[in-house]
């Protein structure tokens, strides 16, 4: 144990700390040294800041190649399409990467040689593939994607998204026209269903009228079902009337020839007896006549001879009278005997025309017989036709009804409206960027795991030059907390000329954005002291090994505080190490301040870097009063870095 100086009451921290920057600023080298120990940080962060800054920005210099061997293909129009083509053509004017377009030999060689980082080929059915499903022949198309990870392995991770965009854009292009070509098919259908309404309108109107017919024309049927049942049934009647007719007609006529031979014979009787009866008139006229002149010839007076002609033809009266009638029956009976003869002639006409009326009436009869079956089968078919006819008037009333019901549901979008959804059914997802913090760049979104990185790492080489404990004071007698933050404290002024420093270049220097810079630079001062103490801690408790554990403790933070990935992302093992150590919430509370402001979050972080803060103090104040006691390990170590 050594002693107490009597000056140690005059060293208090900030002098123990004055004393040690005056110790490392005496002299020209010295102070070029610790200019470069503010520097460190600078060069190591805002270089690699610098250098990736936004690397995605000059994809453009990236060399890739692209070729194509699609031999093109026709469409469901008949149009000849060359996709393959059109792709290449517009992957070269897109310019986000340096295309070439070469065979495919020389695209697979440049590759493999480094002339190209990555080549996306088509192949020769590409264009038929693609088209297939239009005509119902569905074939998945491809591309290739060469890549050669000894070239670059992120080279070929962009590749390979830059090969899904752009087959999601092939995808989102070919879908859009076969979604096009599916919505002009609803529009065709539409229109041929629209005729099809039209016409089941007129087939439902026609069939309104073939109804009301057929309910009439089986009306008709009906009436002639039962009238020809009733003329069936007159004829059958007559037929059995008429059966005898031939035979009595045959007798008739028989016995007509009888009457009028009959007739005949008296009409010839007649003639006789009035031919006789002439004769006696013209005997009885010529007795007159000679009478006359007989009496005149004897004498008498014409007087007389009057008188007695007067008396001669007053008895001759009766004779003229029944001649008269004779003459008359003789002209009756010979009409008799012409009538007779007419209807005996007539009668045999009768009875030969007879047996044809018969077979005619037999024939109608059964004729009727058989226009009865058809009409009753008529009518019967007509009852089947009427329960037909309006089935189909119903039939073609819910056909009219259900096209133009179902012709509402049809889509018939006009062209932009098609195009629209066209182009939603082959990209039906957008993601709209709703950031609640942006970083900006690739570069400022590194910022806060360099920066952090950079902090501890400046902490680290402090301390090749800086004497974590003031021998002076140790052996002075000092108080250990006195020398602890002595020690300390001349770290912590060159860490936070080092965070000032960083941050002037990374602002303005790199031209990374920070949302809150007094925020961001008071909470990079607060990781730096954190930092600073927490080596400067290691150091003064436990010397060259110090070093040493900072070194680990680096290799430790550098793995598990999720500066690149999320560091849910590391392996369950390292966890712990995430909790435990200090850089994963100087890296969240950057995150916070650099990109969106302070939250409560923060303050979490700002917790922890004060506890790393305090504690690496207790732990100098324990070293500082261990190193009170000198040993023989002391005086002479057996490790000296």
């Amino acid at each position: 144990m050594t002693a107490p100086d009597k000056r140690a009451g005059g060293l208090n921290a900030f002098r123990i700390a004055l004393n040690e920057l005056r110790r490392l600023s005496a002299g020209t080298l010295p102070k070029l040294a610790m200019a470069a120990l503010v520097l460190v940080p600078l060069l190591y962060a805002s270089f690699y800041l610098y250098a990736n800054y936004d690397p995605y920005g000059r994809l453009d210099k990236l060399p890739a190649a692209v070729f194509t061997s699609d031999a093109g293909a026709k469409d469901s129009t008949g149009a000849t399409r060359n996709v393959g083509r059109e792709v290449t053509d517009e992957l070269v004017k897109s310019g986000t990467f340096q295309w070439h377009e070469v065979s495919e030999q020389d695209a697979r060689d440049g590759v493999r040689d480094d002339k190209y980082s990555f080549a996306i080929g088509i192949p020769r059915d590409f264009s038929t593939a693609l088209l297939s499903s239009g005509n119902f022949t569905p074939q998945q198309a491809t591309i290739t994607l060469t890549t050669n990870d000894a070239n670059n392995y992120l080279a070929g991770t962009i590749a390979k998204q830059v090969a899904d965009q752009v087959r999601k854009t092939i995808a989102e292009k070919v879908g859009g026209e076969a979604a096009d070509r599916f919505l002009v098919g609803f529009s065709t259908i539409y229109g041929k269903i629209s005729d099809a309404a039209n016409g089941a309108k007129q087939l439902a109107d026609g069939a309104a009228r073939l109804q009301t017919g057929q309910h009439q024309l089986a009306d008709g049927a009906s009436q002639l079902a039962t009238g020809s049942g009733t003329l069936a049934t007159g004829l059958n009647t007559l037929k059995s009337s008429t059966a005898q007719l031939p035979s009595q007609t045959q007798q008739l006529a028989t016995g007509a020839g009888q009457v009028a031979d009959g007739n005949q014979q008296v009409a010839d009787a007649a003639s006789l007896a009035a031919s006789a009866s002439s004769d006696i008139q013209g005997k009885l006229d010529g007795y007159r006549a000679q009478l006359n002149t007989d009496l005149h010839n004897a004498g008498l007076s014409d007087t007389q001879v009057n008188g007695i002609l007067a008396q001669l033809d007053q008895l001759r009266s009766p004779v003229d009278q029944a001649n008269t009638k004779i003459q008359t029956a003789n002209g009756d009976l010979a009409k008799l005997a012409s009538g007779a003869r007419q209807v005996s002639d007539g009668a045999h006409q009768l009875a030969a025309a007879t047996p044809q009326l018969t077979n005619g009436i037999a024939q109608a009869s059964d004729g009727a017989n058989q226009l009865r079956d058809g009409a009753a089968k008529l009518d019967d078919g007509e009852k089947t036709a009427v329960t037909g006819t309006d089935q189909l008037a119903n039939g073609a009333n819910q056909l009219r009804d259900g096209l133009s019901s179902g012709l509402s549901q049809i889509p018939n979008p006009d062209d932009p409206t098609r195009t629209a959804t066209a182009n939603t059914i082959a990209d039906p997802v957008a993601v709209t960027a709703n950031g609640v913090a942006s970083a900006g760049t690739y570069g400022a979104g590194l910022a806060p795991f360099f920066i952090s990185l950079a902090t501890w790492i400046g902490a680290f080489v402090l301390f090749l030059l800086i004497r974590p404990l003031s021998t002076r004071a140790l052996t002075a007698g000092a108080a250990p907390l006195r020398v602890a933050l002595g020690g300390w404290l001349s770290s912590a002024v060159l860490g936070i000329a080092q965070v000032i420093v960083l941050f002037a270049a990374v602002t303005w220097l790199v031209g990374i954005h920070i949302a809150h810079p007094l925020g961001a630079i008071g909470f990079a001062i607060l990781v730096s002291l954190a930092f600073t103490s927490v080596v400067h801690a290691l150091n003064a408790f436990f010397g060259a090994v110090g070093k040493f554990l900072g070194l680990v403790l680096l290799v430790l933070q550098l793995v598990s505080a999720g500066g690149t990935f999320p560091w849910q992302t590391i392996p369950d093992a390292l966890y712990p190490l995430h909790v435990v150590l200090p850089m994963g919430y100087a890296i969240d509370g950057f995150r916070h301040l650099l990109y969106s402001g302070a939250s409560l979050q923060i303050l979490g972080d700002v917790a922890v870097l004060l506890a790393y803060l305090v504690g690496g103090i207790v732990l100098s104040t324990l070293a500082a009063r261990k190193h009170r006691v000198w040993t023989v390990a002391k005086l002479k170590p057996e490790l000296s870095l």
